[in-house]
């Protein structure tokens, strides 16, 4: 793969049954002919994140191979380019696939940093920028260019406020999370609700983003407050690392863990294993949710990665889907057009349930209740119950 500042990746994903030689040969030639739609996808491939990125990915390319290589009845050519794990490397991704690559849409971003850098090209550029991953409160704003298919930073955090309320007999919260624009927007949000649903705070704190490894005096100030829970902000390798620790603490054993559903996804419950039993988390997806569709997504997702879905990789696989229905609502493959017919699409039939967009263009879905339990595959996140509906 190429450096994500100087190149992008081209690559055509088709699914070809066995046919004949001459079929073969008709069908090559029909190819040809027939008009391709671009699509950037942009998604850490190196750095803190490439995880993500990579279920990411697999969600995008699993839809595009369930439909023949095709949104909307149209062959996709995806131009993928590297997000990296700085802000700079993310937008000028997104400003070379637009510019130089001419993609019709944008799909991907984990970083709310980058998200909000890049609405202004996306807007300026009058090219569809579907987030996949970024919670930023700011970036969807009912702009005909800007969309979301994962969940505001705002929405998890308000949604969880209520929860941990009813869950302590409204008792008090001590917060802590990471000192960025996520950190505060999940704290915030969830401070408000708890308060509001009866609740009060009993401390906050937080700590630098992406480099704290330590955490053992924040657990002293935990216990010395008189807490009944603890609401924690993390991602990725911070997560993991708090989870450990929080356990060691043995605060586990009189104060229990919340917080958003990454605290506990992908990779990092790969890592914490039984360390994560018991922590519970709000989210929009597990791949425990019991459904025909979801059955079907994870049964076709394990078949074709040997790996278990996250919710990166719904958020992306519903991007593709947004983007089969807004294509085939369009009579020409034009940016506007494809933006219009975004706001035409209705109901994303889903893995995680049905959704469609807010009139800001978040999804208008359902938050659920996790917790971690064993299982014979693993720990897992099992859903407990559906808490709150928001868009917002």
């Amino acid at each position: 793969m190429e450096s994500p500042v100087t190149g992008s990746v081209h690559r055509q994903l088709l699914v070809l049954a066995p046919v004949s030689a001459l079929a073969l040969s008709l069908t090559a030639c029909a190819s040809t002919s027939e008009s391709k739609v671009s699509i950037g996808l942009v998604v850490p491939t190196s750095g803190v994140h490439k995880s993500i990125g990579t279920d990411m990915a697999r969600g995008f390319d699993l839809y595009l191979d369930q439909h023949g290589g095709k949104l909307g009845g149209r062959l996709i050519d995806v131009v993928e380019a590297d997000e990296g794990d700085r802000t700079e490397i993310g937008v000028a991704a997104v400003t070379r696939l637009i510019q130089d690559d001419e993609v019709q849409a944008v799909v991907g971003v984990v970083s709310s940093e980058t998200a909000l850098a890049a609405k202004d090209v996306a807007k300026n550029s009058e090219t569809p920028l579907i987030v996949t991953g970024a919670g930023a409160d700011g970036f969807a704003d009912g702009s005909d260019y800007l969309w979301r298919t994962s969940s505001t930073n705002a929405g998890l955090g308000s949604a969880l406020g209520k929860a941990v309320a009813q869950g302590t007999d409204r008792g008090s919260a001590y917060v802590i999370g990471s000192d960025d624009a996520a950190g505060h927007e999940f704290s915030d949000s969830f401070m408000i609700s708890l308060e509001a649903s009866g609740s009060n705070v009993a401390g906050q704190s937080y700590t630098p983003a992406g480099v704290t490894e330590e955490w053992s005096g924040l657990f002293e100030k935990v216990e010395e407050s008189g807490a009944d829970a603890i609401f924690a902000a993390y991602a990725g390798k911070e997560a993991e690392a708090f989870v450990k620790q929080y356990r060691e603490s043995g605060l586990a054993r009189s104060t229990r863990l919340y917080g958003p559903g990454f605290l506990t996804e992908g990779d990092v419950l790969s890592a914490l294993g039984g360390a994560a039993s018991g922590v519970r988390t709000a989210l929009h997806y597990s791949d425990t949710m019991d459904s025909l569709m979801n059955d079907a997504f994870v049964k076709d997702y394990r078949k074709a990665y040997d790996a278990t879905p996250t919710v990166y990789s719904v958020q992306a696989y519903d991007a593709a889907a947004a983007l089969d229905k807004a294509l085939g609502l369009s009579d020409d493959v034009d940016r506007n057009e494809i933006a219009d017919s975004l706001g035409s699409v209705g109901t994303i039939v889903s893995p995680r349930g049905n959704w469609s967009f807010d009139p800001n263009h978040n999804p208008d879905q359902p938050y659920f209740l996790r917790v971690v339990r064993g299982t014979a595959d693993g720990p897992r996140n099992m859903v407990l119950q559906e808490i709150t509906s928001t868009g917002s």
